[in-house]
């Protein structure tokens, strides 16, 4: 199971950066999709979530308005558009799969890509 994470770096405030999750190894279509972020010195936060068929989305309240996720089931892939980036944004942020059935919950994780926003 893999799930690469890409698409971070250093941009000013105000730019955007679009990070691409790209998932393998398991049932991509049949796992929630969420994005998550690690600032310094922080616990790791939930940013967004996206549901098998990416009919609903679900975002924290510091990022609606600004961020998008969306997927391809067809690439395995999981998106995040950010606009309007802001410094309190910089973070590491991961991605992640998560399955939940009667019986157990399966969640995979990616190893994070750095976003910095800074002037």
């Amino acid at each position: 199971v893999q799930l690469v994470a890409s698409g971070g770096g250093l941009v000013q405030p105000g730019a955007s950066l679009r990070l691409s999750c790209a998932a393998s190894g398991f049932t991509f279509s049949s796992y929630y999709m969420n994005w998550y972020r690690q600032a310094p010195g922080k616990e790791r936060e939930w940013v967004a979530q996206i549901t098998t068929s990416g009919g609903t989305t679900n975002y924290a309240d510091s990022v609606k308005g600004r961020f998008t996720i969306s997927r391809d089931n067809a690439k395995n892939t999981v998106y995040l558009q950010m606009n309007s980036l802001k410094p309190e944004d910089t973070a590491v942020y991961y991605c992640n799969a998560i399955r939940t059935t009667i019986i157990t919950t399966t969640t995979y994780w990616g190893q994070g890509t750095q976003v910095t926003v800074s002037s």
